[in-house]
């Protein structure tokens, strides 16, 4: 391959992540002011984060039109053509954690009755926990840093640890109060969505890990979500 040619590779790669940089830009400002608009009940703001959903979605298939013409031009192998499946795979979940966010404030309009502050506190702390998993992975990318990328796989689990303490709360009051069923519910959904994020921060690292050492990771992922199997009857005990 001549020096050419190695360069400009080079130069659609360096154009591949600068994109991705400002498709995680945007996804990590998304997810701020969702979880904003989710706890003042803010609906204009919501109305925003709704609306710039499209924005992430047409980044998306940009960077996956110049990775298929990369793909097209260069006819990469090996390390080269991991790097531009991985980006293929990383705008894929940074979109998909765009469209987590606007499920998130969605529930923004359907929520009418008060809140107790100490219910949406939890739901605050798991979404600042979930942005900073989400920047940390996409520092670990745009370094190609495998061991920051382990990093945020391994603390995957203080989010599902946090959910399965949201989740409880949440279901212990709308046994004592059903009037709060509605609102509850959809502060459910909200810390479901906000967990799931983590989870494609998660699979961010897995290909970054990918990328890096050439092989995919072998150690199983960290899960501590246990809603699923949590008796009705076990709600509310230690």
């Amino acid at each position: 391959m001549s020096d050419h040619i190695v360069k400009a590779y080079d130069e659609d790669l360096a154009g591949l992540k600068s994109m991705l940089s400002e498709m995680g830009g945007v996804a990590e400002e998304q997810l701020a002011k969702s979880i904003e608009a989710l706890v003042r009940r803010d609906t204009k703001l919501a109305d925003a984060v709704i609306l710039a959903d499209e924005k992430l979605d047409a980044m998306e298939v940009a960077v996956e039109e110049k990775a298929i013409l990369t793909i097209a031009k260069r006819q990469p192998m090996a390390k080269d053509l991991r790097n531009v499946m991985v980006a293929i795979r990383i705008a894929a979940d940074i979109e998909r954690i765009g469209d987590l966010a606007k499920n998130i404030a969605k529930r923004s309009h359907a929520i009418y009755d008060n809140i107790p502050r100490r219910l949406t506190k939890g739901l605050e702390r798991m979404g600042e926990l979930s942005q900073s998993q989400v920047k940390l992975v996409l520092d670990a990318f745009a370094a190609s840093d495998s061991d920051k990328a382990m990093d945020v796989w391994r603390h995957d689990e203080d989010i599902d640890a946090l959910y399965n303490s949201i989740f409880r709360e949440l279901l212990t009051y709308m046994m004592e109060d059903p009037r709060m069923i509605g609102a509850c519910t959809h502060l459910l959904f909200a810390a479901k969505n906000i967990e799931r994020i983590g989870d494609h921060a998660t699979n961010i690292a897995e290909n970054i890990y990918y990328l890096v050492n050439g092989e995919m990771l072998k150690e199983q992922r960290p899960k501590k979500d246990k809603t699923a199997v949590t008796p009705f009857s076990a709600v509310g005990k230690d």
